[in-house]
């Protein structure tokens, strides 16, 4: 018997989705914020300066006239939220090299975050599921996914439209499917959790 895997809506991801373009605007908005404070300074950095204007403005429109970067375009949302942790990044260790120690943190700690953001983005297309092996189920998540032994699995109610996953401590996972299944399909599922659930 091969393995199976059905797509799920899992509310992690689908809260990250939500996320993708409100984290976009805040981005473009602190790296605007950040060019307009390196005019304040004495010595301007003319190239950071620009780069973080052309950025920020280029970030701010995509953020404004696409409402679901993370899914329609997920290369360009890769792209931008790349740029985003570099930018971050730089930005806190020229805050940093002037010895502007809470900026500087709070920035790399900022940088942290998106490069949290992007990791977890990266998984969304490919990760969204629950998958059936001979050795167990693993079911996605984030930051990553997890795995239960058949041993470790109480009971499996697969239905056409949703799936619930009881677990031996007690851990309860309900889904809906990303599109409903086929008689087959389900009939498949069915008899391969029999299989391996022994009832």
């Amino acid at each position: 018997m091969n393995g199976l895997a059905i797509a799920i809506i899992h509310p992690a991801y689908e809260k990250l989705k939500r996320t993708g373009r409100p984290l976009h605007f805040i981005a473009a908005l602190l790296i605007l914020f950040n060019a307009i404070h390196q005019l304040q300074q004495p010595i301007l950095n003319h190239l950071y300066f620009w780069c973080q204007l052309f950025i920020g403005i280029d970030i701010l429109i995509v953020a404004i006239t696409n409402r679901n970067l993370v899914l329609e375009l997920p290369k360009m949302n890769t792209v931008f939220r790349f740029i985003e942790c570099v930018l971050f990044l730089g930005a806190a260790a020229i805050m940093l090299l002037e010895n502007n120690w809470i900026m500087g943190i709070v920035l790399a700690l900022v940088s942290a975050s998106y490069a949290y953001f992007l990791y977890c983005e990266q998984k969304i297309n490919t990760e969204e599921m629950v998958k059936f092996n001979h050795i167990g189920i693993t079911i996605s998540g984030m930051p990553q996914s997890e795995f239960f032994l058949w041993s470790r699995i109480n009971h499996v109610d697969v239905r056409y439209d949703s799936i619930s996953i009881d677990t031996a401590g007690n851990k309860k996972y309900r889904f809906s499917l990303r599109q409903n299944l086929q008689f087959e399909e389900l009939d498949q599922i069915h008899e391969f959790c029999r299989h391996y659930l022994k009832t």
